[in-house]
């Protein structure tokens, strides 16, 4: 089974790169993000590569750093998460991003990917929350916070207050973090207002 590819980039399509290993070319596949990253037709390109062998079809999927890889095949576990859903979802994120997402309970940022609809980042969410606090790059108090609020009617206000501050350009590690502290001092009726307001605080401090 092929593990990592490295050779020349030869050329790339819509969803794939042709990486030259020795005079073959193979046909990889790769979130949006990480085509984006690779470097121009004729430098060299290391991909880790997770292959899929079905009855009418072999497909390689690459992916920049293990990391990656190894959240691909976690997310496939999940029932209705297929190959393409995967590939979305590790499109707009990166691994630790993955991780921070389901531990924090972030419905709201695990949604943004193609083909991902609140009921499968719910199920996501649901299936992989004892998997990821060990992945994440957050602290364990700020995911246990968070995972309190996911359960109650403070989540809305949340992953609105998230995604406001994401926008403002800080990443959502910091963000979730953030919000999730505002929460412990503002309780769990807070506006979404009131925890982007305390969540900047935290930023600024």
């Amino acid at each position: 089974m092929i593990g990592k590819l490295k050779g020349t980039i030869d050329s790339y399509g819509e969803d794939h790169v042709i990486l030259d290993v020795h005079g073959v070319g193979y046909q990889v596949h790769c979130p949006s993000r990480i085509l984006q990253g690779l470097p121009r037709a004729g430098e060299a390109a290391v991909l880790f590569i997770e292959t899929i062998v079905r009855e009418d079809m072999i497909r390689l999927y690459g992916f920049g750093v293990e990391a990656e890889r190894e959240w691909f095949r976690i997310l496939m576990t999940v029932q209705g998460v297929g190959a393409k859903v995967a590939l979305g979802i590790l499109g707009i994120l990166k691994a630790s991003e993955v991780a921070n997402a389901i531990a924090l309970g972030d419905k709201a940022t695990i949604s943004r990917a193609p083909g991902v609809g609140k009921r499968v980042a719910e199920r996501i969410i649901a299936e992989l929350k004892d998997k990821a606090p060990g992945l994440a790059t957050v602290d364990q108090g700020t995911i246990a916070v968070s995972q309190n609020v996911a359960d109650n009617v403070a989540a809305r206000p949340v992953a609105e207050a998230v995604s406001a501050l994401t926008n403002l350009g800080y990443a959502q590690a910091q963000a979730s973090g953030a919000v999730a502290k505002a929460l412990q001092s503002a309780g769990e009726d807070a506006t979404t207002e009131t925890l982007i307001r305390l969540g900047l605080k935290e930023l600024a401090g």
